[in-house]
């Protein structure tokens, strides 16, 4: 059970954890430690890393003179960044418990995106497959038989007509 905080509270925890992995992951001994990494981490941190820096450079929105808009220009991308570091989880994780926190951070923070544009009545971009779901270009499309289920073996009784 998770502990309810105010969102504000939660937001500024949020905050402070996202500036302390920043300067952890800024910090010559954690590159350093990278350069040597023979776990195979280097390409979750590398794509952590984008994540962050991509998260923090949206976040510095210029105020527009209101605090609604400007609220949801900083939170969008701030839950984005925590979307795409749920994903880099889910990429190269091994744990299962921390797989299922980050299936459920993806989907929080995508419905609180969308919660937050509704409210502004802004128009909800199309979805779309996330993108560790999608299929690489290498990879051919699957049949599209919609009786065909790969992996799953159906069961169903079979009648002749002598049975009928």
């Amino acid at each position: 059970m998770r502990a309810q905080f105010p969102c504000s509270a939660r937001t500024i925890l949020s905050v402070v954890i996202v500036l302390a992995i920043s300067a952890l992951c800024d910090s010559p001994a954690f590159s350093a430690d990278l350069q040597t990494d023979s776990s195979g981490e280097a390409p979750f941190v590398a794509e952590n890393d984008r994540a962050m820096t991509r998260m923090m450079e949206d976040m510095a929105v210029k105020p527009t003179g209101d605090v609604d808009r400007d609220f949801v220009a900083m939170m969008v991308p701030h839950h984005q960044g925590a979307i795409d570091m749920a994903q880099a989880e889910l990429r190269y994780g091994h744990n299962e418990q921390l797989r299922r926190i980050a299936q459920e951070i993806v989907v929080e923070q995508q419905q609180e995106i969308a919660a937050m544009r509704l409210a502004l009545g802004q128009s909800l971009p199309p979805s779309a497959p996330a993108p560790d779901q999608q299929k690489p270009v290498s990879v051919p499309a699957a049949h599209s038989d919609p009786t065909s289920h790969r992996g799953m073996q159906m069961n169903m009784p079979t009648h002749t007509q002598e049975e009928k």
